[in-house]
């Protein structure tokens, strides 16, 4: 496991869950994992945090005799349970089942933080493994390769549309009642009719005329004159005047007929970028579970001595975290809080039970389809904490930060910044940003279809985040009192899930 989700807590709240010792200058312990924190993050600090020791107490008899305002939470504030069960007769499966309809019946909620297993080499799990691994990853190669040639495609296509959109701008200036800007617009579409249309006639083009018959003023007459009666108002030779006569008519129908060609190649061409983005929304939808099976199923889980190469052994590290509900309006009716803490605008606190579970496998190959059924040792960890709604938003991000941030430095480099600029430009030439949103509802699907490619390695969260990138807040006089509550909580059941455990084997309990 990369992380220690328990120390990672810790990093959380050093204050609640930290030991107290003191090093050489007498800087407490908490003092320095929340400066590692702050300046390097939560990752770091954790390699820092030593827990307190969890003292064995009396939950309810304690609360009994000290009452809420005592805050016996935060003197203890860990509950922790180690177990070790051999079950080499019996399916591994068994005891991780139980445990978790254990925890969904008693806390309500579960949520599985880290699953990594590694398989040793010689071992024919490793091979189907690996055999799996590489079908998912060689399909998910050719959607990218897939997935390039379309990117590709909208990139010409918005640079195409950025030009038509240029073009067209001048054709609505044309039209401008602002004669500056009108005369303006006439200029540039003047000199595009001279570099692009009457350029084919070579030396009988107005360019050609100057180049190759000395014609000097015949350019700039055709800049300055808008109609046939400005060329007779102008001096110039008569046989320029006829060439003018001639080509501007033309250069005015050109303008016209342009227009109409330019806005429905445009519109074609939106249509057309459109379908590429669809297209590309649709083979980003078609990836993303390819991504996310491929990644279950690396051996991302460190080695140790009970993997030998040749043996047929497997190593799995499973976390569940339970999360309960902790009300004060409970605490309340039973007379152990006043009813001041009815009203109060405080953050939720929830109490957690925190299952490690460690196992050593021998798998057993049980049909031909790669069926396996799982064999061996379990070291099951139960601990407790009470964590408030700011800190739980932290422990899932850093796990995630911590599960997934290689695989999105692989996929995303740095073209973050790019992407976004991408799909701005997508927003603005097929219809901006208002439609873009309608279009988003009514389709159901992300405008973007670059966000909804890499959207597979991260969970939308469409709620409005705190911003903690400089801390959490700490407790309020109030807040310690239900932490501690919660706390005690947290105690309580996670020694009944343990108890239970226990007895479901017919082991003794406390």
């Amino acid at each position: 496991m990369a992380v220690d989700v328990k120390k990672l807590i810790g990093a959380i709240n050093p204050s609640v869950y930290c030991d107290e010792e003191r090093d050489k200058a007498g800087k407490k312990l908490s003092s320095i994992v929340s400066d590692i924190a702050k300046k390097e993050g939560y990752l770091k600090a954790a390699a820092k945090v030593k827990l307190k020791e969890s003292d064995m107490i009396d939950v309810k008899d304690e609360q009994f005799k000290k009452g809420a305002f005592s805050l016996l939470g935060l003197k203890y504030p860990m509950e922790k349970h180690e177990i070790s069960y051999d079950a080499t007769s019996q399916s591994l499966e068994q005891i991780y089942f139980w445990i978790l309809d254990s925890v969904n019946k008693d806390y309500g909620e579960s949520e599985k933080l880290i699953d990594n297993f590694v398989a040793s080499p010689g071992s024919g799990h490793f091979a189907e493994m690996s055999r799996r691994s590489t079908i998912l990853q060689d399909e998910a190669m050719k959607i990218f390769g897939t997935i390039n040639t379309v990117i590709r495609s909208v990139l010409n296509l918005i640079y195409d549309l950025k030009e038509f959109k240029l073009r067209l701008s001048e054709y609505e200036n044309l039209k401008s009642k602002d004669k500056r800007v009108k005369n303006s617009a006439l200029l540039s579409l003047k000199q595009i009719w001279l570099d692009s249309v009457d350029i084919k006639r070579q030396t009988s083009s107005i360019k050609g005329f100057a180049q190759n018959f000395d014609y000097v003023t015949i350019i700039d007459a055709f800049m300055t004159a808008g109609s046939s009666e400005d060329v007779e108002k102008l001096d110039l030779n008569d046989r320029v005047k006829k060439i003018l006569q001639q080509r501007l008519p033309e250069f005015l129908k050109w303008t016209e007929e342009s227009e109409k060609e330019l806005n429905k190649r445009f519109e074609i061409e939106k249509i057309y970028l459109k379908s590429q983005v669809n297209s590309l929304r649709l083979y980003s939808r078609w990836l993303k579970p390819l991504l996310r099976s491929a990644r279950s199923l690396e051996q991302n889980m460190n080695s140790n001595s009970s993997l030998v190469n040749f043996f047929n052994t497997s190593l799995f590290e499973l976390v569940l975290l339970g999360k309960g509900r902790y009300d004060p309006k409970d605490d309340v009716s039973r007379d152990e809080l006043p009813k001041v803490f009815l009203n109060l605008k405080t953050r939720k606190y929830t109490p957690i039970v925190l299952v490690e579970l460690s196992f050593r496998s021998i798998p057993d190959k049980v049909d031909q389809r790669g069926g396996y059924m799982f064999r061996g040792r379990a070291d099951i960890s139960f601990s407790s904490f009470a964590l408030n709604e700011d800190e739980l938003s932290v422990l899932k991000q850093e796990i995630e930060k911590d599960d997934m941030g290689d695989v999105l430095k692989l996929i995303m480099g740095s073209t973050s910044d790019s992407l976004d600029q991408i799909n701005s430009d997508i927003e603005n030439l097929i219809g901006g940003k208002d439609q873009g949103k309608k279009e988003n509802k009514e389709e159901s699907g992300d405008v973007n279809p670059f966000s909804a490619l890499f959207s597979g390695f991260k969970k939308e969260d469409k709620a409005e985040k705190k911003d903690l990138s400089k801390g959490i807040p700490g407790d309020s006089e109030y807040e310690k009192v239900l932490r501690s509550q919660a706390i005690l909580g947290a105690r309580f059941s996670c020694e009944k899930l343990y108890s239970a455990f226990k007895k479901s084997y017919g082991w003794p309990t406390i």
